[in-house]
């Protein structure tokens, strides 16, 4: 049966061609951090970037039945799920459960460093395993139509980069995966803490660009350090084939992503971060009716005006007023009369 006839192939095609454009621009998986509000906040400022969940652990949705850590809305694609594990059998289950939720994408984390990841033997520790990681991507892709591409570093603790890196990458593209991003760093899972593992080990870019040389049908997107669209632009533009933000797509999610559909991805308009509050209201109101809370949502939007007059009464104005019972949207409303009109600033 070729391609063409096959529907399976057919939808995973379909599926890879929309989340591999989408996957110039990213912005990373963070615990706590890219839950559904932040990302229907983040697709609002644009329409064409990359999300990604949180890290879910394959255990909590095959044994321990947590299916909601799957919800989303619909307004959030192209969106992917990072799972979590070093299981085949249990990954493949919990791909076919994001699958069925709906998820674009499928993506195996083999690059948080993190005490309780390596505990579970999974994460950053995954890169001193490739052949498993390996079996996991093929049981994976098995599983599931939508593509399942894997996030990592250039290494952890003693291991030479130079080496460990092609190896686990030629590991997982003769498995199929056919996209990864790779964390510009090592990872030292003895004496530093995830927090360190974030600064502290040294960007090796060149590298990564050496290895897109190495793999050149494999889809390479860079992470670490990058804070800027101009900054992106520079790796795309030297062959990269995406790049991936991480905490300044948090801290500054307008400077990031208002932009982005028109710098990176060359069409679309520049979100307006006020019109942004305004289209948060039916969502608002949404979340409240089911029982939710302001500040779960309103958390997510502090950043929205950094460095525009104003800023910090808008945040000042949200954490104070969001936690307090029967907050609704007017808190976020009459929080925005700090902020100038773009056009004043």
């Amino acid at each position: 049966m070729t391609a063409s006839s096959n529907p399976v192939l057919k939808r995973r095609s379909a599926s890879t061609s929309l989340v591999t454009k989408a996957a110039r621009l990213s912005v990373a998986p963070m615990m706590d951090w890219t839950d559904r509000h932040c990302r229907f906040v983040h697709r609002l400022l644009s329409q064409q970037t990359l999300l990604y969940t949180e890290m879910v652990t394959a255990p909590a949705l095959v044994r321990g039945g947590a299916l909601h850590l799957l919800d989303f809305s619909s307004q959030e694609h192209p969106v992917a799920l990072q799972l979590g594990g070093s299981d085949s059998e249990e990954l493949s289950q919990a791909a076919q459960l994001g699958a069925q939720a709906g998820y674009d994408e499928i993506n195996l984390n083999c690059g948080c460093p993190s005490d309780r990841v390596q505990s579970g033997t999974f994460g950053a520790v995954l890169m001193k395993d490739p052949a498993r990681v390996a079996d996991c991507v093929a049981a994976m892709r098995d599983a599931v139509d939508v593509e399942v591409t894997v996030k990592c570093r250039i290494g952890v603790d003693d291991q030479d980069p130079e080496q460990v890196l092609p190896e686990f990458l030629q590991a997982i593209h003769a498995a199929g995966c056919r996209r990864v991003t790779i964390h510009a760093r090592k990872a030292w899972l003895q004496g530093l803490s995830p927090k360190e593992n974030r600064d502290i080990p040294p960007l090796d870019y060149d590298l990564v660009h050496r290895m897109k040389d190495a793999f050149p049908d494999l889809h390479v997107s860079i992470n670490g350090g990058i804070t800027s669209l101009e900054q992106a632009k520079t790796q795309l533009d030297a062959g990269l084939d995406g790049v991936m933000i991480g905490r300044a797509a948090y801290h500054q999610p307008t400077d990031i992503l208002a932009q982005a559909d028109a710098m990176i991805f060359g069409s679309g308009q520049v979100a307006d971060p006020i019109d942004v509050v305004h289209k948060m209201v039916p969502y608002v109101k949404d979340h409240l009716a089911r029982g939710g809370r302001l500040h779960q949502i309103t958390r997510h939007m502090l950043g929205l005006f950094a460095g525009r007059p104003g800023a910090r009464a808008w945040r000042r104005a949200l954490s104070e007023g969001a936690v307090h019972d029967g907050a609704g949207p007017e808190v976020m409303l009459q929080a925005l009369d700090s902020i100038a009109p773009l056009a004043e600033v």
